[in-house]
């Protein structure tokens, strides 16, 4: 694998597409990897003492991560109005666009299915019940999201979840940010948890005394949290949305694009965090070199600037030859969010396979889908959207089958149904359809 690093301050490093082997673009497209499991067996040590300590375990863990006593793990709906007062009438009305935007958007998911008659007499037809108690998870460490607040919180409504439990770190003042006061009101919640980290997940998956056991939890974090929800997933009842964390962009750009904006687009994902992964792949090194003036301009004005230099150390680009070539990169990549400023992007979007989000052209910035633009921005990080969709109302719902079979049904499809489950040799099976049509 040949690499050319920038001589740029804010260098990532750079490689041909044409130099990399298979085995090169597998082992680049790999992130976030726990070789050792040290970050499991972390978490697995908190789960345990959450399980068996409860709100005690999540007030030492409070003091411990969060460097705050508390005094309960919980905001009441006084206090969250308390709070919310220091939100600007401003604030309040792009949050209002931004939850009605999402809001239409969610809205327009839920169809009722058609019945089917599948032979005559025979009905079978679909119906949605929501998940009864479900977890959001709310990060609050370096970055506040109200944002994912509501992306999580609005499906939730509108999908009909009898109980929702909200969980987010405690800020130093032991609340949490006014914004996400503010959102809670928006949506009808009462309480906030004060935890974060591995233990939310534990509690909200095993419950405590305060905090109540759910169905389901939803919400990105960072690997820790995502090591928690696989982990959870795979040793409780509790299911998750998907495995979502670190955050990642990958910019497919060819010479219409523009330098200045594909490098704020690259920008906006870096200061997530700084286990965060920027990657440009794009049609010449003269767009690369571009791109890297443009971002050496931006980064020194950005106030997160410490934290995006050390993710673009963990970001690169791929010069390829050809568009075809860039979205070939991009499938094996599996990225979250896939930006296209490209001039064929109509024609590209059909060879996408692998994306959580998709941004097409100049102009469609991938913060337009972090916050307002109406889609949900929790999505399958870490090469996960191979297998996994972003949140959406069909997370938070289950869909029942029903069927329904007449006297004529039962004479169509009875003798078929006798002869499979003799061949499986399960004659109760048989015998359950044969009484009925001795009748």
């Amino acid at each position: 694998m040949h690499t050319a690093n920038s001589k740029l301050q804010t260098a990532m490093r750079t490689y041909n597409y044409n130099d990399l082997s298979a085995a090169d673009i597998k082992t680049l497209v790999q992130r976030n990897v726990d070789p050792a499991n040290e970050i499991r067996a972390i978490v697995e040590d908190i789960i345990e003492k959450v399980k068996a300590h409860g709100d005690s375990a999540l007030l030492d863990f409070a003091l411990k991560f969060d460097k705050v006593e508390l005094d309960k793990l919980y905001l009441d709906k006084d206090e969250l109005i308390e709070i919310a007062s220091t939100v600007s009438d401003a604030q309040k009305a792009a949050l209002q666009i931004a939850y009605t935007n999402i809001f239409t958007f969610h809205q327009a998911q839920v169809k009722k299915e058609d019945k089917v008659e599948t032979m005559p007499g025979v009905t079978c037809w679909r119906e949605m019940r929501p998940v009864e108690k479900v977890g959001l998870y709310i990060p609050g460490g370096s970055a506040v999201l109200p944002s994912t607040f509501l992306m999580l919180g609005i499906p939730a409504r509108i999908a009909g979840c009898h109980e929702i439990v909200v969980c987010s770190p405690p800020q130093k003042n032991g609340k949490v940010n006014a914004f996400i006061a503010y959102v809670a009101l928006l949506l009808g919640i009462d309480r906030v948890y004060l935890a974060g980290g591995a233990q939310a997940i534990a509690a909200m998956a095993y419950g405590t005394e305060t905090i109540t056991k759910v169905d389901k939890i939803f919400g990105p974090g960072n690997q820790f949290v995502t090591k928690a929800k696989t982990i959870i997933q795979s040793t409780t009842t509790t299911a998750i949305d998907m495995p979502a964390g670190p955050s990642e962009v990958l910019v497919i750009a060819d010479e219409t694009a523009n330098p200045a904006y594909v490098a704020a687009d690259l920008l906006a994902q870096a200061e997530h965090g700084i286990d965060s992964q920027a990657i440009l792949v794009c049609t010449s090194d003269k767009i690369a070199e571009e791109v890297l003036a443009e971002v050496d301009k931006q980064v020194p004005v950005l106030p997160r600037a410490e934290i995006v230099k050390q993710a673009l150390a963990n970001s690169y680009i791929v010069v390829t030859n050809t568009v075809d070539a860039a979205m070939a990169f991009s499938n094996s990549y599996a990225p979250e969010h896939l930006i296209l400023s490209t001039a064929n992007w109509k024609v590209q979007t059909a060879n996408i396979l692998n994306a959580g989000s998709v941004f097409l052209g100049n102009l469609t910035p991938e913060s337009a889908g972090d916050y307002a633009s109406g889609t949900n921005h929790t999505l399958p990080t870490s090469s996960y959207s191979r297998a996994y969709s972003g949140v959406s109302v069909d997370s938070f719902v289950k869909k029942i089958t029903f069927q329904y079979i007449t006297p004529e049904g039962i004479k169509n499809i009875g003798a078929s149904v006798e002869i499979l489950a003799e061949l499986e040799g399960l004659h109760a099976h048989k015998n359950a359809v044969s009484i009925r049509l001795k009748e």
